[in-house]
C-alpha cells in the first residue's frame, strides 16, 4: 500500500530528497493517524517499515527482535542485492551502529568513558573558547553563512581535538562525511561517490594511526589503540569503524542542533526574544530545538531478525525497519501543541537521541556544544536576522539527517 498525501506518494527513495524534508511533518502527521506502522517496498523489492508514533518508536527501539547487524540477514558480497543504507554502513566498517550485544556492549564501553559527565564538563571552557574565536572571525563582516562559518567548524574542531586529529584536516572530514550521509539510493552513487570517499578516508586513517603508534598520545585514538592491543578487545576493522563513526557522528548531529535551533528561533521571534532576555533558559531551549527540528530524521536501519508479528503486522526476517524520530517528537499523543516551538516546554521527553542500548553516546557533548554555541551567538550577535526568505532555505538531501544546506544571516 502507498500513502498519497497532498499529491505526494511516499516511497523509500523519497527519504533521499530535499522535497521530502519540506513535506515530512505533514506526511508524518497523516501517517501517525492513518498508518503508524507503514509498509513500503524498496526498488530492490524488500519491505521497508516506517514507524512514526512516539510510543511505537519507544517500544521498537528497545525490542531485541529487531537487530542492527546486517550480516545476520544479508550477504555483503554483492552490493546490488542489499539496501543502500547497508552498503553505506558497510563502507564505514563494523561499529556500534551495526552491532548487537555482546559486541555492541563491548564497543560502547570503550568509548563511553570519553563522554562521561565529568569529561564533558571539562570540555566546557574549550567549547566556549572555540565559539568565541569563530564569532570573532566574522563579527566585522555583518553577515555569515551560519552553517559554514559556525555550526560546522565548532563541533568538528572539538571532536578532532578529542581524537587527536590535526585541525587543518577538518574540511576533509566534511567532504567524506557528506558522501556517506548525503546522496541518492542508487548503486551508481554508491560506486561513484561513497566508495572513493571511504577509500580516501581509510587511507588517511592508516596514516593517522601509524603516527599515533609511533608517538603515543593521550587522546581518544590513543585509548582505542590501547584497547586494540589488550586482550583482543578491538579488531582492526572495529578500530577503523569506531573512528569513522566518532568523526562523522561527532559533528553531523551537532551541526544540525545548532543550525536547526537557530532557524527555529528566527522563525519564532517571541521565543528568540525570551531566550535573549533570559539566557538561563538555554537548556530547556536546546531540548525543544532537539524535539522541534530533530537533527536525526530517522534512525539507522534495523532488521527483523526473524519472522514475527508486531502491532498486528507481519514482519519477515530481513525486513528493513526505520523509526522516524522527527515524527515521534511531534506526536500529539505525547506532546501538547507539538507543532508549536516553546523553549519553556516542561517534561520534554523527546527521542532525538534515541533510547535503549543504542541511545546516542555523544548526546551530552551535543547538548553542551549546542547550548554554548547558541547562547554565545545570541549574546555576541544580538540582532541576528535571516538574510533570505525562509522559503528559499533548503534541507540537505540526507536519508538520516535533518539539516540545512546553508543558513545566511546578517547581524
Amino acid at each position: 500500500m502507498s500513502i498519497r498525501f497532498t499529491d505526494f506518494t511516499l516511497k523509500p527513495e523519497d527519504f533521499y530528497t530535499s522535497e521530502f524534508k519540506e513535506k515530512a511533518y505533514s506526511i508524518y502527521k497523516h501517517l501517525r493517524k492513518e498508518d503508524p506502522v507503514h509498509r513500503m517496498v524498496t526498488p530492490e523489492g524488500r519491505a521497508m517499515w516506517l514507524i512514526s508514533g512516539y510510543q511505537d518508536a519507544h517500544e521498537i527501539l528497545k525490542d531485541n527482535r529487531f537487530i542492527k547487524d546486517s550480516r545476520k540477514v544479508f550477504s555483503v558480497g554483492n552490493a546490488e542485492t542489499i539496501p543502500p543504507e547497508v552498503r553505506k554502513l558497510n563502507a564505514m566498517g563494523y561499529n556500534m551502529l551495526t552491532a548487537d550485544p555482546p559486541d555492541h556492549t563491548r564497543l560502547r564501553r570503550l568509548v563511553q568513558q570519553a563522554f562521561t559527565p565529568k569529561m564533558i564538563s571539562q570540555l566546557q571552557g574549550r567549547v566556549q573558547q572555540i565559539a568565541d574565536e569563530l564569532l570573532h572571525e566574522v563579527q566585522a563582516n555583518g553577515e555569515m553563512d551560519l552553517i559554514d562559518d559556525y555550526a560546522f567548524p565548532l563541533p568538528i574542531i572539538v571532536i578532532s581535538e578529542m581524537l587527536g586529529v590535526p585541525r587543518e584536516d577538518r574540511n576533509k572530514f566534511r567532504k567524506w562525511s557528506d558522501a556517506l550521509i548525503n546522496g541518492s539510493n542508487q548503486l551508481e552513487d554508491y560506486q561513484e561517490r561513497v566508495l572513493p570517499a571511504m577509500k580516501a578516508f581509510m587511507h588517511y586513517l592508516h596514516l593517522l594511526l601509524d603516527e599515533h603508534r609511533k608517538t603515543p598520545k593521550d587522546d581518544l585514538i590513543g585509548a582505542l589503540l590501547l584497547a586494540e592491543e589488550q586482550d583482543d578487545k578491538l579488531s582492526a576493522e572495529e578500530l577503523f569503524g569506531m573512528i569513522i563513526l566518532l568523526i562523522i557522528a561527532g559533528h553531523e548531529t551537532t551541526v544540525n542542533v545548532i543550525g536547526n535551533g537557530v532557524l527555529a528561533l528566527l522563525e519564532n521571534p517571541d521565543e528568540y526574544e525570551k531566550l535573549k532576555a533570559n539566557p538561563t533558559l538555554i537548556h530547556t531551549a536546546v531540548e525543544e530545538m532537539l524535539r522541534y527540528y530533530s537533527p536525526v530524521e530517522v534512525t539507522t536501519a534495523r532488521w527483523a531478525g526473524e519472522d514475527l508479528e508486531w502491532k498486528g503486522r507481519a514482519f519477515a526476517k530481513g525486513d528493513w525497519v526505520v523509526v522516524s524520530l522527527a515524527s515521534a517528537n511531534r506526536d500529539e499523543k505525547q506532546f501538547a501543541d507539538p507543532d508549536q516551538f516553546n523553549i519553556s516546554r516542561e517534561k520534554n521527553r523527546h527521542l532525538a537521541f534515541g533510547t535503549g542500548i543504542h541511545h546516542c553516546v555523544g548526546a551530552p557533548l551535543a547538548r553542551l556544544e549546542g547550548a554554548i554555541a547558541i547562547n554565545t551567538l545570541l549574546q555576541k550577535l544580538p540582532d541576528l536576522t535571516l538574510k533570505e526568505d525562509p522559503a528559499s532555505l533548503e534541507w540537505r538531501a540526507a536519508f538520516l539527517m535533518r539539516g540545512l544546506k546553508r543558513l545566511p544571516v546578517t547581524f
